[in-house]
């Protein structure tokens, strides 16, 4: 856990970022601000709740340099990277579509994950948009 002021200053911005991610998870989704093949913009990654086993979606500005995507965090309890860790088989939404990747995430003050794209069809599972 972080210190007191942390916890105080993320429970006031939570709301905010539910509010802003309702926004921005649909638009990635359909496809706007997907990275090129090189380039950054944003992803939606999808992992799966190392305690609840639920599917869980972030929205995360991503790198993406050929079959790999690029994401990180400053901060040390996101919980996406604790649960891309846990379950390396992830998802990523890039150009509207739901890819199925493998996460490698290196945890520490600067979490980074990088996400191998497969290429299967994550469609096929049954979530497709």
């Amino acid at each position: 856990m972080g210190l007191p002021g942390q916890q105080l200053r993320d429970a006031a911005l939570a709301p905010i970022f539910r509010a802003l991610n309702a926004v921005v998870v649909p638009t990635v989704k359909a496809g706007i601000g997907s990275p090129c093949a090189l380039g950054s913009g944003i992803v939606v990654l999808e992992t799966t709740g190392r305690v609840s086993g639920e599917k869980r979606e972030v929205p995360l500005l991503g790198a993406r340099l050929g079959d790999r995507v690029l994401v990180s965090t400053v901060r040390g309890n996101s919980q996406w990277a604790k649960n891309a860790e846990a379950d390396p088989a992830v998802a990523v939404w890039v150009d509207g579509e739901k890819r199925p990747a493998s996460a490698e995430v290196h945890l520490g003050p600067l979490t980074l994950a990088s996400l191998r794209l497969s290429e299967g069809d994550a469609a096929a599972d049954g979530d497709a948009a």
